[in-house]
C-alpha cells in the first residue's frame, strides 16, 4: 500500500487572486482608474505649465486588466517605457509615454512656433530625447505619488527610460501580476499622443485615490530649458564636407581608373561646404595643417536656432 497522499489540484489562479486581494471586480478597477486619471487631467498641465509655459491638455482614455506583462505587450510600440517603484506601495510600477510627445516636447522647448510643428514619425527616441524623456517621467511619477500617497511620503524611484522593444518579458521564475492600465491621452501643440501608468491590482485596490493639495504655481522654471541646453551643447555631431570638382563629360568619367586624378573647381581658394544631418553649416577654405588636411570657417549659412532644431531632429 502506498503511503504517498493524493495531491490536491491547483486552485484556480484568478480565484486565488480574488481570495487573497490582488484581483479587483470590474466596477472598483474602473472606478479607481478614473479617479486616477482626473488627478492627472487636472494636475499635469499645471505642471508643465508652470515648469515650461506650454499648455498641454490630458483626457482618459479609460483602463484595462490583466497579466502585466500582456499590458504592457499590448502598448503601441512607439513609446518609451520607465520601471518605477514606489516605497511602501508597489515595487512594480511601469509608465509609458508615447514618443511624439517627447518629440514634440524637444521642437517647443528649442523655440519652433506651434503652428510650424508636424506630426512625428513613429520612431525611437534619440540619446538627447531620453534624457529630456527623464524629466517627462518624473513629472508623471511624482503626480503619481501625490495620487496615491503611500505612507512616509517617499519619492518615486526610476529606472533609465528605454525603448518598448528593450522591456522585460516575464520568466518561469517571477509570476505575473495582475494589474490595470490606466490609458490617457496627451495633446500638445496640436500633437496628441498618449501615456499610460501600469500598476498591480494589490496596492491600487488598497489605494484611496485624493487629488493633492493645491499650491501657488511658480513662475516659469528654467530648468527644463538649462538641461536641454547642457545636453545640446554635450551632443556629438558628425560633419561632412563637400568640395565641388571640375566638371567632365560622361565619357571621360565612363573611363576613369584607379589612380586617376580629378581636379578641384576652384582654382585658387578651395571652397568645402560643410554640413551635418544634410543641412548646410558652413562656407568653408581647404588648407592643411602639418600633416593633416582642413577646413578653415569663412561663412555661416544658418543661425544658431536654426541649426539646432535641425541637428535635434
Amino acid at each position: 500500500m502506498s503511503n504517498l497522499s493524493p495531491q490536491r489540484p491547483a486552485m484556480d489562479p484568478v480565484l486565488l487572486a480574488k481570495l487573497t486581494g490582488r484581483l479587483g471586480d470590474r466596477a472598483t478597477i474602473e472606478k479607481l482608474c478614473a479617479s486616477l486619471s482626473e488627478v492627472y487631467g487636472e494636475f499635469l498641465p499645471d505642471i508643465f505649465k508652470s515648469e515650461t509655459g506650454l499648455d498641454i491638455t490630458v483626457a482618459y482614455l479609460g483602463c484595462s486588466s490583466g497579466y502585466k506583462n500582456d499590458l504592457i505587450t499590448d502598448l503601441d510600440t512607439n513609446v518609451t517605457l520607465v520601471e518605477a517603484a514606489l516605497r511602501n506601495w508597489s515595487q512594480n510600477i511601469t509608465f509609458a509615454c508615447g514618443n511624439s510627445f517627447v518629440i514634440t516636447l524637444m521642437e517647443n522647448l528649442l523655440g519652433a512656433a506651434s503652428d510650424t510643428i508636424e506630426q512625428p514619425a513613429d520612431r525611437s527616441l534619440s540619446v538627447i530625447e531620453l534624457e529630456l524623456a527623464v524629466m517627462v517621467f518624473e513629472k508623471i511619477a511624482n503626480v503619481f505619488r501625490s495620487a496615491v500617497n503611500a505612507p512616509g511620503g517617499f519619492e518615486p524611484n526610476l529606472e533609465p527610460p528605454h525603448p518598448h522593444e528593450f522591456r522585460a518579458h516575464a520568466t518561469s521564475d517571477t509570476p505575473d501580476e495582475f494589474a490595470s492600465a490606466v490609458n490617457m491621452s496627451i495633446t500638445l501643440s496640436g500633437i496628441t499622443s498618449e501615456f499610460s501608468v501600469i500598476v498591480p491590482q494589490g496596492p491600487l485596490l488598497k489605494t484611496q485615490i485624493s487629488a493633492p493639495k493645491a499650491t501657488n504655481q511658480s513662475t516659469k522654471s528654467t530648468q527644463w530649458t538649462e538641461q536641454l541646453t547642457e545636453q545640446v551643447h554635450r551632443s556629438h555631431v558628425t560633419l561632412d564636407a563637400k568640395i565641388r570638382l571640375q566638371d567632365l563629360t560622361l565619357r571621360t568619367i565612363s573611363k576613369l581608373a584607379p589612380g586617376d586624378v580629378i581636379p578641384f573647381r576652384d582654382t585658387g581658394d578651395v571652397r568645402v561646404e560643410v554640413s551635418a544631418n544634410s543641412k548646410e553649416l558652413y562656407v568653408c577654405e581647404f588648407g592643411r595643417s602639418g600633416e593633416n588636411y582642413t577646413v578653415r570657417v569663412k561663412d555661416t549659412i544658418s543661425s544658431d536656432d536654426e541649426l539646432i532644431r535641425h541637428l535635434m531632429n
